[in-house]
């Protein structure tokens, strides 16, 4: 029975969070080479030996700070079915949506989230297995990976967190884990044009990792996304009908908006797929890129009120970025900052998707539009409003 070792922590000093669009190292090292910056932002690295069964995780030897190992065993046991899955992220905006498909498609789903004082109970009213698990904590992961046959990995950091910690470090330290736990294939959420924007780390960091899971050899493909339409819920369709300020900008970016249960659904379409080939790169985008305006004007027209809109110049967006460019604390704020000044540049993040409905057999008729997806909001929120008000008028009482 052979053994293989996954060494975790800081491998190196030229790790930065903003790698570089050169060739992936050879050597599954997780380090994407890059100009290095004075930030501990080392990925996962080890080179697999050979490959074992049950993990077990050993205590460290005295080394650097930060630095501890891992010690997998895989052993030859029974298949594991095509069925079983592990979503990796079930609980953000698309995990949820793609672990209700999995179970109504009779997947067997198991979803990795990170221990928390909310624990994830609609995941297991749904039917969902839930493991705790942290990908900032490698050791942690091996475990959630038994009897799995293919990872869903949409998992991405929490705002407050470093761009780097989960989006390059956790995400290393999953692949590798894959690869050592023989996980037979890999489905990845990255973002569209991330290999045109390395001036982003967030871009560069997906298209890092995509490289990295290519070279891993484990089978997999790639699912590249322009935007969700329910992100522009909390963005701009509430805070109309709460008549508050809504932010805008004077740039004429595009976004092809797709709604993540229409992304579900083609995900699982593509996992079944045989002419989806081993490091296939796919986009999804929806019916129709939208500007800034043009999405405030349709929510302000199914409203039935005017937006109170503040917009904010792209120059600010820059000079922002330049300015916490000089605090060490500030560099995440200006990360973020760098993928927003993306999405206010004179961009269209949108592609054609006849060839992609083709290769998967879907009618572009049934994606949902912006339209009917905004317009289905407003309806069902402007009526339980009316409802509400309703009730408050019957329960007044008078003297």
């Amino acid at each position: 029975m052979g053994v293989m070792r996954l060494a975790t922590g800081v491998t190196a000093t030229t790790l930065s969070g903003v790698c570089t669009s050169t060739p992936p190292p050879r050597n599954l090292s997780g380090v994407c080479t890059s100009t290095p910056r004075p930030r501990n932002l080392s990925g996962v690295s080890s080179t697999p030996r050979n490959l074992s069964g049950v993990c077990t995780s050993t205590p460290p030897r005295p080394r650097p700070r930060n630095l501890s190992s891992l010690r997998c065993r895989a052993e030859v046991g029974s298949p594991v079915r095509g069925t079983s899955i592990l979503v990796v992220g079930g609980t953000g905006t698309l995990g949820r949506q793609i672990v209700r498909r999995g179970l109504d498609e009779g997947y067997d789903v198991r979803c990795l989230v990170r221990p928390r004082p909310a624990p994830a109970d609609f995941l297991r009213d749904w039917g969902a297995t839930v493991v705790n698990a942290d990908l900032t904590k490698p050791e942690s992961i091996p475990a959630t990976l038994v009897g799995i046959h293919t990872i869903i990995d949409c998992a991405t950091g929490r705002p407050e967190e470093p761009i780097n910690t989960v989006d390059w470090q956790g995400k290393v330290a999953l692949i590798q884990c894959a690869k050592a736990m023989g996980i037979q294939k890999y489905v990845f959420y990255s973002i569209h044009n991330c290999d045109k924007h390395p001036e982003v780390p967030l871009m560069e960091i997906k298209y890092c990792t995509e490289k990295f899971l290519r070279d891993s050899g484990i089978n997999h493909f790639v699912i590249r996304l322009c935007g969700f339409m329910q992100g522009l819920i909390g963005q701009y369709a509430v805070p109309i009908l709460e008549e508050k300020s809504v932010w805008g900008t004077d740039a004429p970016t595009r976004i092809a908006y797709m709604d993540t249960q229409d992304i579900a659904r083609l995900t699982f379409i593509a996992l079944r797929n045989e002419n989806i080939i081993n490091g296939k790169v796919l986009t999804f985008a929806g019916p129709r890129a939208w500007t800034t305006q043009e999405v405030i004007t349709l929510c302000e027209r199914l409203a039935g009120q005017d937006a109170n809109v503040t917009t904010v110049p792209v120059s600010i967006l820059r000079l922002t970025r330049q300015l916490t460019r000089f605090f060490e604390w500030t560099n995440d704020v200006a990360d973020r900052l760098a993928f927003s000044e993306v999405l206010t540049s004179d961009t269209v993040f949108s592609v054609p998707m006849a060839e992609t409905y083709n290769l998967l057999g879907v009618d572009s008729k049934d994606i949902v539009t912006l339209e009917k997806y905004l317009q289905d909001y407003f309806t069902n929120i402007l009526k339980k409003l009316k409802d509400l008000k309703a009730q408050s008028k019957q329960t007044d009482i008078y003297f």
